[in-house]
């Protein structure tokens, strides 16, 4: 599961944070736990941090709320969570 901390909370010492996509999926491939620090820009936030998630990434600092509906999102789709709500037959 991610986890999504503000951008002055200090990284824990077992952290390793990612420079490049490459970078997040090599140390996540590794068993190490990526943090990544995020834009300013929300919508840029937004789609680095799915990126990052996708490469492997689990911490991920920022300011903007909606980061964490992405990555719960994103999670989904990855297949390590449930989806919240499941609706079927809504043809």
């Amino acid at each position: 599961m991610s986890q999504v901390i503000g951008p002055d909370v200090e990284l824990d010492p077992g952290w390793v944070e990612a420079g490049s996509l490459a970078e997040a999926s090599e140390l996540a491939r590794a068993g190490r736990t990526v943090a990544v620090t995020l834009p300013e820009d929300e919508t840029e936030a937004i789609a680095t941090a799915v990126a990052y998630a996708w490469a492997g990434a689990t911490v991920f600092r920022t300011s903007h709320p909606a980061v964490r509906q992405a990555l719960d999102m994103t999670e989904v789709l990855l297949g390590r969570r449930p989806p919240v709500l499941a609706r079927r037959g809504l043809a």
